[in-house]
């Protein structure tokens, strides 16, 4: 059972939304300890993700990163104001990023890079 304490808690300490915060505890049968631990085990995972994107975004050919779950898009980050633009919108929101990679880690989600041409790459 899934309480709104544990959702809370879970909140609290992952900086998650209601959402991705309950979606956690079903996966660990409402153990927001255990959820929280998944969480901070996918980390340096997460970590790797978030320097693909960096890298690509400083190739200079990334329109946007979407997260995606289900066909549901979580996130979608448009980085077109430009190279020094999409750095300085990157460094300002890293805990974003970082959530959105551990999201896409942790809760089956797809973190994509999509370039200016309007191909797609998932992030693995």
């Amino acid at each position: 059972m899934i309480t709104l304490e544990a959702v809370e808690k879970v909140m609290e300490e992952t900086g998650l939304d209601y959402k991705e915060a309950k979606a956690l505890l079903e996966k660990t049968n409402g153990n927001a300890e255990q959820a929280v631990r998944s969480l901070n085990a996918e980390e340096p995972e997460a970590t790797r993700i978030v320097e693909k994107v960096k890298a690509m975004i400083k190739e200079g050919n990334v329109d946007r990163v979407k997260v995606t779950r289900k066909g549901e898009v979580i996130l979608n980050l448009p980085v077109n104001v430009g190279i020094a633009g999409g750095l300085i919108g990157l460094a300002a929101a890293p805990g974003a990023m970082i959530l959105a990679a551990i999201a896409g880690y942790g809760l089956d989600c797809k973190v994509e890079v999509v370039k200016k041409d309007g191909s797609t790459d998932e992030i693995r």
